[in-house]
């Protein structure tokens, strides 16, 4: 049997606070002797003196001073158990995982995190980052409660569709060749000369998919889509981008984009969760994200404003 309580941990962290029996009575709204009898009994049935007695006025000793730093880590656990089992009670999860395919940027949703976290401040969010197949994976092997991505194994509620631009860095190139300016559509032989930057697929269990890839090219694969991004405009590679993404790059010349033979198909982004689970944190962020107003700026690169 235990012979340390959370009453008897709360009782040590308040002497120790207020610095007396008598103040920590006053504070937990108990009698002196409630107090000096609930540490005389620790202290017995520990065998180790807690404080030392001057007076009125007590300190810690070393072995009170290690039983308090690490039981406040338990009075703190304690704490946000009730609340939770509280906050569990009236319809609010424990924890809740959102997972975003990593063709987006996470940035846009601070606003929306800090929001959800005044509401539901006992709910621990969690976000996750996965690529292709891996996003829709992690929903399914209950990884994620709520997912945004494209389309996978799992239906969801439609939110936009993505466009996409075959691009390269200008200043990207290989010993005889560089990166045409003109229009006409390359082939399927003239791209397989050139290094795809290509997004790994996070899948562990489901079928990975490959996208845009040519049999036999030679390929830079990369974690998610904003390294992919980086690589391309540092030279390192040619792929397809979200045409969100690119824009300003477009523009200013920093990338410039060919016609191909066989153009990457637009992607539908869907918003998914499990048929059957129910909890007020997915309720409100299914609400916060089915419009697709933050979806929208989660396309542009880390920094910038609405599509």
């Amino acid at each position: 049997m235990l012979k340390l309580s959370l009453d008897a941990l709360l009782t040590v962290d308040t002497i120790a606070r207020r610095g007396s029996f008598a103040a920590a009575a006053r504070e937990l709204f108990r009698v002196p002797s409630t107090i000096s009898y609930t540490v005389a009994k620790l202290e017995e049935d520990l065998g180790v003196q807690l404080f030392e007695r001057f007076g009125p006025r007590v300190e810690l000793t070393a072995a009170g001073a290690e039983l308090l730093k690490e039981g406040r880590y338990l009075l703190k656990a304690a704490g946000d158990l009730e609340r939770r089992v509280r906050r569990v009670a009236s319809g609010w999860e424990t924890e809740f995982t959102l997972a975003i395919d990593s063709m987006l940027c996470p940035d846009p949703l601070m606003t929306e995190i800090d929001v959800f976290c005044g509401v539901a401040d006992q709910t621990r969010l969690r976000l996750l980052k996965e690529a292709l197949s891996g996003t829709w994976e992690a929903l399914l092997e209950r990884r994620a409660d709520l997912l945004v991505g494209a389309a996978g194994a799992v239906r969801g509620r439609r939110l936009r569709r993505c466009r996409w631009r075959p691009s390269a860095s200008c200043s990207w190139w290989r010993p005889g060749i560089r990166w045409p300016a003109h229009a006409n559509p390359s082939a399927k032989a003239d791209l397989a000369a050139w290094r795809a930057v290509s997004v790994s697929d996070s899948a562990r269990q489901l079928q990975a998919r490959t996208v845009g890839l040519l049999f036999g090219q030679n390929t830079l694969a990369v974690p998610d889509m904003q390294t992919k991004h980086a690589f391309q405009r540092a030279g390192l590679g040619f792929g397809f981008l979200p045409q969100p993404r690119v824009h300003e790059d477009l523009a200013a010349g920093r990338l410039v984009a060919k016609a191909v033979e066989e153009p990457k198909p637009d992607e539908t982004l869907y918003l998914a969760w499990r048929t059957g689970e129910e909890g007020a944190a997915l309720d409100w962020w299914k609400k916060r994200l089915q419009d697709g107003a933050v979806v929208r700026r989660m396309l542009l690169p880390a920094g910038c404003g609405q599509v």
